[in-house]
């Protein structure tokens, strides 16, 4: 059984349909390769990041729980300065060293956890940085290959309409144009939304991670190992 629309569309080149588009549709899937080349530097080095950051707080971590103070941690944070933890324990740590230099103790332990949440603020927005960009490329990126695509399917009625004719040829450059642009689009904006959703997951573990660690933060304020 033969499938004469198929046989139409396997018989275009491929690079003679990008090579024949309009100019429209061919800035668009220029857009859609420039969005997904984006798209993926950011999610290799999102990933680079969080898997660092991720080793660095265990090892962080470990450090801070067999200091017998603060001031133990303080010599070993500078050695940690891509945990998120660490970043958080410096903003508490200025905190209560203000304290302790002009009270010789930490008297206000509402500010120190004010400013472990700054801390914990400042490390999720350097963490979400272009985040939006994947967000931004997966919502977009279809409506951009589907903008190509009615462009494609403009172009092949018009075809039709300069040949007076009904045929599979008159029509399927335009289509083939058409489907690529969708393919493009997909293709842009799959990869952007799975990732982004991942990170996310990310993000909202490294948050609870920062949050935990504030409270351990206070609870050696508080036995007075500052």
């Amino acid at each position: 059984m033969s499938f004469p629309f198929a046989e139409a569309f396997l018989q275009l080149p491929l690079l003679d349909l990008l090579l024949g588009a309009s100019l429209v549709s061919k800035a668009v899937l220029v857009l859609l390769i420039i969005a997904s080349v984006m798209s993926w530097t950011v999610i290799f080095a999102k990933w680079k990041q969080f898997k660092a950051a991720g080793l660095e707080n265990t090892a962080f971590l470990r450090a801070f729980r067999k200091a017998p103070r603060l001031e133990s941690v303080a010599a070993l944070a500078e050695q940690f300065q891509i945990s998120p933890l660490s970043g958080v324990f410096a903003y508490g740590y200025d905190e209560a060293g203000r304290q302790v230099q002009t009270r010789g103790r930490v008297t206000n332990k509402v500010a120190v956890e004010r400013s472990l949440q700054m801390g914990v603020s400042a490390e999720m927005t350097r963490l979400e940085r272009n985040m939006s960009w994947l967000a931004t490329t997966a919502s977009v990126s279809p409506f951009v290959g589907l903008f190509g695509t009615v462009l494609g399917i403009i172009d092949s009625f018009q075809g039709l309409g300069m040949q007076g004719s009904a045929s599979l040829r008159a029509v399927a450059p335009g289509i083939s144009e058409a489907l690529i642009a969708t393919a493009a689009g997909l293709a842009a904006a799959i990869p952007a939304a799975i990732s982004y959703n991942q990170f996310s997951h990310r993000l909202r573990e490294l948050a609870a991670k920062m949050d935990d660690f504030a409270l351990e933060f206070l609870n050696m304020t508080e036995r007075g190992e500052e």
